[in-house]
C-alpha cells in the first residue's frame, strides 16, 4: 500500500503514551498497520484567528501542490514515455524513495526556517510550488512542440505508401527531368495488382512511354511504381488509374525541398536529444522539491488542526500509519473505539455511518482525531 494515514491525538500524561496506546490497538494482537512517529517541530502558534484561517488557507494549499507534484510526476512518465522502473527511479524526494522520506520525514529547518510565524511558511511554500508550477508550464509546452514536430516528420517518413512521404524511397535517376515534353509519374498499386499494372500501364492513357516503369519500393500491401509519359497525358492517364484502382501520387522531385525536410528532421532530432537531458534533471530536482513541500504542509495541517482541536499548551503525537489492505475499515473502527473519547458528536456519525450502507463521507472526512491521507501513488499506473 501506497497510502498513509498521518493522524495526531492529545498527549495523555506523556506524548510517549499516546504512541503506546496507538501502537498496542493497531499492532500487538492484529497486525492492522505499520506505524512511524511523525516529527514536528515547535512551531510558533500564533492567535486564534490566525490559526482559524490559516486551517483553511492550508487546506486549498494541500490540494494545488499535490496537483503540482502529480503533474510533476505524469510529465516525467511522459518524457521517459512511461518506462516504469525508469520513472521510479526519478521519482525520489530528498535522493530517497517517497516511503523512506515520508516515514523518517525530518523538518527542514533551513527551507521552512520555524522562527517565522505559520503563515510565512505557508507562503514560502505556495510561492515556492507556484513557481515550479509556471517553470513546468513553460518547459513543457517547450519539449512538446519540439517532439510534436519530430513525430508529424517522423508519421510523414512512416505509414501507407497512399500517404508517407517519397522523399527516402526516390532517387534522381528515377525520374526524367527538365523536359519540356515528359514527365515522370509515381503511382502505388496493390500487391494483388501488379500483374494487372504491368498489362495495362502503356494503354492507361495515349503518349506513355513504352517499357518505362519500374518498381521502386514495396511495403506490406503495395508497390511504387514509376511510369513517364506525356505531359498533355496526365489527366487522362490519372483518370483511368483510379478507375483501374491504381493511385498516382501527387509528387514532384525537387532536390532542395528533400534536402530540407531532411535538415530539418535531423535539427529535431538533434534539438530533442539536447533538451531531454536537462529536462529530466529539472523534473527529478522540482519533484523532490514539490513532494517535500507537499509532506510540509502535512505537517503544518496536522500541526493547526491539533491546536484548535486539543487546545494548548501544544501537546500532542503526530503518527503516521501505513494501513494494510485488506485490514482498512478494521483499522478505521479500531481507532474510532480508540479516540471516540475526543469527539463524541464525529464519533456518532461515524457510529451512524458505518451502519448505514452507501453513506460515503469521503467528501468531508471528520474523524475524533485529527486525519490527513497522505498517497504516494501519483501516477495513472503503479509505480
Amino acid at each position: 500500500m501506497t497510502e498513509f494515514w498521518l493522524i495526531s491525538a492529545p498527549g495523555e500524561k506523556t506524548c510517549q503514551q499516546t504512541w503506546d496506546k496507538m501502537m498496542a490497538a493497531t499492532t500487538r494482537t492484529n497486525n492492522l498497520s505499520t506505524n512511524h512517529k511523525f516529527s514536528i517541530p515547535d512551531l510558533k502558534v500564533g492567535t486564534l484567528d490566525v490559526l482559524v484561517g490559516l486551517s483553511d488557507e492550508l487546506a486549498k494549499l494541500d490540494s494545488f501542490v499535490e496537483s503540482v507534484v502529480k503533474k510533476v510526476a505524469q510529465y516525467m512518465a511522459d518524457v521517459l514515455e512511461d518506462s516504469r522502473d525508469k520513472v521510479q527511479e526519478n521519482l525520489l524526494a530528498n535522493g530517497v524513495d517517497l516511503v523512506t522520506y515520508i516515514t523518517r520525514f525530518q523538518w527542514d529547518m533551513a527551507k521552512y526556517p520555524i522562527k517565522q510565524s505559520l503563515k510565512n511558511i505557508s507562503e514560502i511554500i505556495s510561492k515556492q510550488v507556484t513557481q515550479i508550477d509556471n517553470d513546468l508550464k513553460t518547459r513543457a509546452s517547450a519539449y512538446n512542440n519540439l517532439k510534436g514536430n519530430l513525430q508529424n516528420l517522423e508519421r510523414k517518413n512512416a505509414g501507407s505508401l497512399l500517404t508517407r512521404s517519397l522523399a527516402d524511397i526516390v532517387k534522381k535517376e528515377d525520374f526524367v527531368l527538365d523536359s519540356e515534353y515528359l514527365i515522370t509519374l509515381l503511382v502505388v498499386v496493390p500487391k494483388t495488382g501488379y500483374p494487372d499494372w504491368q498489362k495495362a500501364y502503356e494503354t492507361l492513357a495515349e503518349m506513355v512511354v513504352p517499357r518505362s516503369s519500374n518498381l521502386l519500393f514495396e511495403d506490406n500491401d503495395s508497390g511504387l511504381f514509376s511510369v513517364t509519359l506525356f505531359r498533355k497525358a496526365i489527366d487522362d492517364f490519372k483518370h483511368k488509374a483510379r478507375e483501374n484502382k491504381f493511385t498516382v501520387r501527387d509528387f514532384q522531385y525537387n532536390e532542395e525541398e528533400m534536402k530540407a525536410d531532411k535538415e530539418e528532421m535531423t535539427r529535431l532530432s538533434t534539438d530533442k536529444k539536447k533538451q531531454f537531458g536537462p529536462l529530466v534533471r529539472w523534473l527529478k530536482v522540482n519533484f523532490s522539491e514539490a513532494f517535500i513541500a507537499w509532506i510540509h504542509i502535512k505537517a503544518l495541517r496536522v500541526f493547526v488542526e491539533s491546536v484548535l482541536r486539543y487546545g494548548l499548551p501544544v501537546n500532542f503525537q503526530a503518527m503516521l500509519l501505513q494501513p494494510n489492505k485488506k485490514t482498512l475499515k478494521k483499522l478505521r473502527e479500531v481507532l474510532n473505539d480508540l479516540y471516540k473519547h475526543l469527539d463524541s458528536s464525529a464519533a456518532a456519525i461515524i457510529d451512524s455511518a458505518m451502519d448505514i450502507p452507501g453513506l460515503n463521507l469521503s467528501q468531508q472526512e471528520y474523524y475524533p482525531y485529527v486525519y490527513y491521507k497522505i498517497d504516494c501513488n501519483l501516477l495513472d499506473f503503479k509505480v
